[in-house]
């Protein structure tokens, strides 16, 4: 009797973790995923960059700062005669939509020609090249300096209406983003994105639930979660909140100002075999005339 009581005490309790095939299953994957990116951002990269580099939190993204293993020569090689890759993701983008001269007379007081090239450059406003310039507060050269960004143009399609995009810093984002707003007046929010925040977090919640109930189950009976819709990915940035609009209009002159910020990927490459590798990767898409 006293060796019964004895190993029932000692008999271990039944695990409620979940087996790590059922862990790693994609609808259990992406729960997790999106509960850890709340705070700061991933980038598309995110896991090559993990398994890899040491990982840094800065301006609300995780950011890969240095390899694991030495590949100094490695990189110095690839940029001198190969082909080097850099996630430049977390750079963000203010969109600008409006008549063309409106825009240059306005963008005209928060740049100088004595720093160098402007907005209306010939080479840069027909869209054929990018530019980059320093930005000041309005009417306030050579005071007030906001950071330098890079610019690029839509080409030209027939209409006076043109659209322009503007990468700043993530650390200078807010700053730029409220004079932009301020010169163009854009006061009148165009779009909210509440309800897709708000879409997203219910999800989350009902997908968390779904977790812990089938938080005992094992292998076999753990068929719902199979069907389980799996969690939208967060869509944003770690410099915006999630609650407040990305789009202002103004109601003068009908500019548009919106914060695409991760929603365009950008990739920088460097060395003599770049346009070689864009020629392989990139195929040109056959337009259609109507």
């Amino acid at each position: 009797k006293k060796q019964a009581e004895k190993a029932v005490h000692q008999k271990k309790e039944q695990s409620k973790t979940k087996c790590r095939k059922a862990r790693r299953r994609h609808i259990n994957l992406v729960a997790e995923f999106n509960r850890r990116q709340r705070k700061n951002i991933w980038l598309e990269t995110h896991i090559w960059h993990a398994k890899r580099f040491h990982m840094v939190k800065k301006w609300g993204y995780c950011l890969g700062n240095s390899p694991t293993e030495k590949s100094y020569r490695a990189c110095y090689r690839a940029m001198t005669k190969h082909c080097l890759l850099q996630d430049l993701s977390y750079y963000c983008c203010l969109e600008l939509k409006g008549k063309e001269n409106e825009l240059l007379k306005q963008l005209a007081r928060i740049c100088s020609t004595d720093t160098g090239l402007t907005f209306q450059e010939a080479c840069c406003l027909s869209g054929r090249f990018e530019g980059s310039l320093c930005l000041y507060r309005a009417d306030r050269y050579p005071e007030d300096m906001l950071g330098p960004v890079t610019f690029i143009w839509k080409p030209r399609d027939g209409s006076e209406n043109r659209q322009l995009w503007i990468w700043v810093h993530p650390a200078l984002k807010q700053d730029i983003l409220k004079e932009l707003k301020a010169i163009f007046q854009c006061t009148e929010p165009e779009e909210m994105c509440i309800t897709e925040a708000v879409t997203t977090s219910v999800q989350e919640e009902k997908q968390v639930e779904v977790v812990t109930s089938l938080g005992n189950k094992r292998k076999k009976e753990d068929k719902e979660g199979e069907k389980a819709v799996p969690v939208k990915k967060i869509i944003g940035d770690g410099t915006r909140d999630p609650f407040q609009s990305y789009s202002w209009i103004a109601q003068t002159t009908g500019i548009a100002i919106s914060d695409r910020s991760m929603e365009i990927l950008r990739y920088r490459l460097i060395g003599p075999l770049s346009h070689s590798v864009l020629t392989e990767t990139l195929k040109a898409a056959s337009v259609q005339t109507v």
